[in-house]
């Protein structure tokens, strides 16, 4: 999340987001939600469906904005495209980078779908919002054998071995790999860690990074500087861009897609 001046009544909806996500969000919460998301037999639709779906939904964690997510879908979107005109499938997760948070539309509470991601498993880092005042009634945190730099995990292991806490980063992911979708990995680490923002804007939990995930980190921080400095209140003409990004949603992940 962007280090803003919050105050009121604003203030109030993110931390609480983030008191609830910080109070739940277990090693064993993951686990299940893995169990009840990631074989994608909730619903089936299309990417560009999807997108309009999230005109129902104002995400709670969201200081920057109060405008629903489909603007922020096409603002991201142009933004990649301004700068990378080339790399077609950026821009494309630049437009449906939080789609996962349709889960929010199907009965998952937003403490389990939006906000910042961080490690279930380890020892919860300084670097992750409200961390001092938010942690007290996670389980986790009591657990010896959760509460060390490493956990559960071995040094070097790599992000594709860590559980992070579940939200719309992990599910989009899984949705993609699930449905065979083409996006090149650059732009799956994108979809899966962008609000991984300990990692990718603090530098925490290196110890657990490999080589890959180092490599990758470039193309994170990339991604970040459009999904944060593109939320305006000058809201995009997303009539005149649909066709242009259907073509890359039929490139990419084309039809119907089970979620």
């Amino acid at each position: 999340m962007r280090v803003v001046n919050l105050s009121g009544a604003l203030f109030d909806r993110v931390f609480n987001t983030y008191k609830l996500m910080h109070t739940y969000q277990t090693l064993d919460f993951v686990k299940q939600k893995h169990l009840e998301w990631a074989n994608c037999n909730h619903f089936s639709m299309s990417m560009m469906e999807n997108i309009d779906c999230l005109d129902e939904l104002v995400d709670e964690s969201d200081p920057d904005v109060d405008f629903p997510n489909s603007f922020h879908a096409f603002q991201t979107a142009e933004g990649i495209r301004k700068e990378h005109p080339d790399k077609d499938w950026f821009q494309l997760v630049g437009l449906i980078h939080d789609i996962g948070k349709i889960m929010a539309l199907y009965g998952e509470p937003q403490w389990a779908v939006v906000g910042d991601t961080f490690p279930v498993g380890c020892k919860f880092q300084n670097s992750i919002v409200f961390r001092n005042s938010t942690f007290e009634g996670n389980p986790d945190g009591k657990n010896p054998a959760l509460n060390t730099e490493f956990g559960i995990y071995e040094p070097k292991c790599g992000l594709d071995n860590i559980l992070m806490s579940w939200g719309h980063d992990e599910y989009l992911y899984r949705v993609m790999k699930f449905n065979k979708c083409t996006i090149p990995e650059e732009g799956l680490y994108m979809i899966r860690f962008h609000s991984f923002y300990p990692w990718h804007s603090n530098g925490d939990y290196m110890h657990l990074c490999n080589e890959k995930d180092l490599q990758m980190l470039p193309w994170v921080k990339e991604f970040n500087k459009f999904d944060l400095y593109t939320k305006s209140t000058e809201l995009p003409d997303v009539g005149s861009l649909r066709p242009y990004y259907q073509s890359l949603i039929d490139k990419y992940c084309p039809g119907i897609l089970r979620w």
